[in-house]
């Protein structure tokens, strides 16, 4: 069985290898690469607003990160783990107040216009800080972007800020957008959220809803020879079994995010013609996790989360609803990310007698019907797994007397009723890691998350030594110590569980063998593809 836990150590340190096992045979081909041609893509989704700057999301990435490109990019063999885009160098102050990005040169908006260190200034000051979902914390005390000379963008910060936070937050939080098209306008609402204008291999071309996304070869762009392919074609095909279908017709290409559903993947792979590739979404890993409404009377007693942690059989949940592309989670933070993991952090084995113990020792006591007390629980729409997590998680909390009643609501109706009326006891929610446990772990635990914020601390969690730890380590200079305090963190997090980690786990891209350089980097799916090509 596929395992997708490839960590950074490996990444990074053993890049030689994991060349050898799949990518150099690719790597010989990339050298004859044919330029041309349309690649057709499965897309499951229609965002409505596709600018990665303002939504940092992969389903606006998947499509938008062909076109807006990010100061820098994920790499399996970059230093850090990085590859430059529109920034060629960066360096951090020692004090944690400043970081000077060198821009790259010759870089122009499909529009015609200059890319300038102007943009990017007004794109981290007017985007990125005060809009975009991640931004806000990574950015959050930038204070003033000087622009010396238009390659150079210095970042003020008015507390110190960790460098490692700031380069781990290049590939998702700097899309850079151009200032003359944006600049005065009112930045939600600009028309070119939907029509994008950027820097990247390609153009936004056409939108026809419910049908397809057309982007076409920038013909002018900084990259030597690249794109080269000539056209991306995203069809829209909600129904995931239907793109397995249209892989084996041959009406598409590629197939990513797991659009062709995990019980297809053994049968599809011995199709002539069809690979299935694991790889290229290790800086994508995403977190099962079972969120707590602490308003909640029962829930705010740590025996009754400790009683539902114990009750749930993570290695069940792996291998019959995962079918094993997944690993069992071990804490707040996945086990992929080597710099910050904790393998020390406390954990609670699947014990139901315990569980039970932990109940009663609570003061919930069974009633006549065997039941303690009846809990409202809203699985996130957005995976099958989530959906099949939550019929499980029903199944187990009645073994131990826990009536859940589940509500099953689409995107819109599951983020208002989590996040903005907290109107749920149990949630089940499939947060992303991106690299940095400040960028998108600590908003999970952090007391007085702004109201409204998607995957974020909605369940009224307040512990003020978790949030001491927290705020030090935003401002950690040294790595050393932010290392230590986030190993701190996942310690006091699980021994107080503000939710629950249950799961962690990747995507399988599938794709017809005429598509070359696939998942040749750790974001591969939301990356701008402009080494791809296909055969002629």
């Amino acid at each position: 069985m596929t395992k997708f836990l490839v960590s950074r150590r490996t990444l990074l340190g053993a890049t030689a290898a994991l060349l050898a096992s799949t990518a150099l045979p690719r790597a010989a081909f990339a050298q004859d690469a044919v330029k041309g041609g349309r690649l057709i893509v499965a897309a499951d989704s229609e965002p409505r607003n596709l600018n990665p700057a303002i939504v940092a999301s992969n389903g606006v990435f998947f499509i938008a990160s062909k076109v807006i490109e990010p100061l820098a990019e994920a790499s399996f063999d970059g230093e850090n783990g990085l590859a430059p885009r529109l920034a060629t160098a960066w360096t951090g102050s020692e004090d944690g107040l400043s970081a000077t990005f060198t821009l790259r040169e010759g870089v122009t908006w499909h529009d015609g216009k200059p890319f300038t260190s102007e943009d990017v200034a007004f794109s981290a000051l007017n985007v990125w800080k005060p809009l975009q979902n991640l931004g806000r914390l990574v950015f959050a005390n930038l204070e003033a972007v000087d622009t010396p000379d238009p390659l150079t963008a210095i970042f003020r910060f008015s507390k110190p800020t960790p460098f490692q936070l700031i380069r781990n937050a290049l590939p998702a939080t700097t899309s850079v957008l151009p200032k003359h098209l944006y600049e005065g306008t009112d930045i939600p609402e600009n028309p070119a959220n939907a029509q994008l204008v950027g820097t990247g291999p390609f153009k936004f071309t056409e939108y026809k809803p419910g049908e397809y996304y057309l982007l076409s070869r920038n013909e002018t762009y900084w990259g030597e020879s690249e794109p080269n392919l000539d056209e991306i074609l995203y069809r829209v095909l909600p129904d995931r079994a239907a793109a397995a279908g249209a892989l084996e017709a041959e009406e598409i290409h590629l197939a990513a995010f797991s659009a062709v559903p995990l019980a297809d993947l053994a049968r599809i792979g011995e199709v002539e013609g069809i690979e299935v590739i694991s790889k290229g979404y290790e800086g994508l890993t995403y977190q099962l996790v079972v969120e707590i409404n602490h308003r909640t009377e029962q829930l705010a007693n740590l025996k009754v989360r400790q009683a539902i942690a114990h009750a749930i059989d993570k290695q069940f949940v792996v291998d019959t609803i995962f079918l094993g592309y997944a690993t069992a989670a071990t804490g707040i933070v996945p086990q992929n990310a080597p710099e910050f993991y904790n393998p020390e952090t406390p954990q609670y084995a699947f014990d139901v007698d315990k569980a039970n113990a932990l109940l009663d020792e609570a003061g919930y006591p069974r009633a006549a019907d065997g039941n303690r007390f009846t809990l409202r629980l809203l699985p996130a729409p957005y995976f099958n797994e989530t959906r099949q997590f939550g019929d499980y998680l029903r199944q187990a909390l009645a073994e131990i007397g826990i009536d859940a009643q589940i509500a099953n609501n689409d995107s819109a109706a599951h983020q208002q009723a989590v996040y903005t009326d907290h109107a749920f006891d149990l949630a089940i929610a499939p947060p992303v890691f991106r690299g940095d446990p400040a960028i998108s772990t600590t908003i999970l635990l952090r007391t007085a998350t702004a109201e409204g914020v998607p995957f974020s601390n909605q369940g009224g969690y307040s512990n003020t030594a978790l949030d001491t730890l927290i705020d030090d380590a935003l401002i950690a200079v040294d790595e050393e110590e932010r290392t230590a305090l986030y190993n701190e963190v996942q310690v006091v997090a699980a021994e107080d569980l503000p939710l629950i980690n249950v799961a962690e786990w990747g995507f399988i891209t599938v794709a017809r063998t005429s598509v070359h350089n696939v998942s040749n980097n750790p974001r591969w799916a939301v990356s701008n593809w402009s080494d791809t090509w296909i055969d002629g």
